[in-house]
């Protein structure tokens, strides 16, 4: 009797599966519906965006030395002024997209990392470097778009000295157990000028200047950095986006509880 209720029931689940192989409808997801965003125009940020910079104060920043910034704001422009200390966002952040638009001087004979030397970090370890990388030889996992001294960029996108360059770069934030444990790596995806140039790139842990990187456990949620290193770099329309925090299921996964 047993055996017989066993074929049964595996005949039966045999047959569904059979069915919902057959039936379009058990493959359709209606929930959850996806927030509406309206994208920008001409340049400007998507509705779900947080302008960090709008051009006329440097209100959503502080000064990484405790002071006011220091940072030169003029025609919607924001340029390092060297020996202030870098800046670092008052609100902090995990998993986010951002755009940045960035220049290094148009008149600049330094050579190597000293030619327009900037970066933008996230969650103030992880670092996309800003370089003047035009015809500027440097070692490839510094130059312009590099995950510093990890990730060489897939091309190099640079344009001439004083011209505007874009950053849109997706960041996923490492995730720690309770214990401290590395669960995930952090992964960046940079598009440099419209082109894509890191691929959501695993990093060994935050960037360092010396030594390899290692993981230790931080926060969900850090500041970004816009990095001064004396070079007279100029930023412009930054603006970052808090991703959703939605656990995407593997199909299998999904059409499993479906038959549930």
């Amino acid at each position: 009797m047993c055996k017989k209720l066993i074929f049964l029931f595996a005949a039966s689940l045999y047959s569904f599966i059979i069915y919902s192989q057959n039936d379009p409808k058990t493959t359709e997801l209606w929930e959850p519906i996806p927030a509406k965003v309206t994208p920008g125009e001409n340049g400007s940020p998507p509705s779900d965006a947080i302008v960090l910079f709008n051009g006329i104060d440097l209100s959503n920043f502080e000064s990484m030395r405790g002071e006011e910034p220091k940072w030169k704001v003029e025609n919607g422009i924001v340029t390092v002024v060297p020996n202030t200390g870098g800046l670092r966002t008052k609100q902090k952040f995990g998993d986010c997209q951002l755009h940045v638009e960035w220049r290094t001087p148009e008149k600049d004979l330094d050579k190597g990392q000293n030619k327009g030397n900037s970066g933008i970090f996230f969650m103030e370890k992880y670092e996309v470097q800003v370089l003047g990388s035009f015809e500027n030889k440097t070692y490839p996992n510094g130059q312009a778009a590099s995950i510093y001294k990890q990730c060489i960029p897939l091309v190099n996108a640079s344009k001439k000295p004083g011209d505007w360059q874009s950053y849109d770069i997706i960041f996923t934030a490492p995730k720690f157990g309770k214990n401290g444990s590395l669960i995930s790596q952090a992964r960046i995806t940079v598009l440099h000028n419209g082109i894509l140039v890191q691929n959501n790139v695993s990093l060994l842990g935050p960037t360092e200047y010396i030594g390899m990187p290692s993981y230790k456990e931080h926060g969900n949620n850090e500041s970004l950095i816009l990095q001064n290193h004396g070079d007279l770099v100029s930023f412009r329309n930054i603006w970052v986006s808090e991703l959703s925090k939605l656990v995407l299921l593997n199909f299998n996964l999904l059409i499993l509880f479906r038959w549930k």
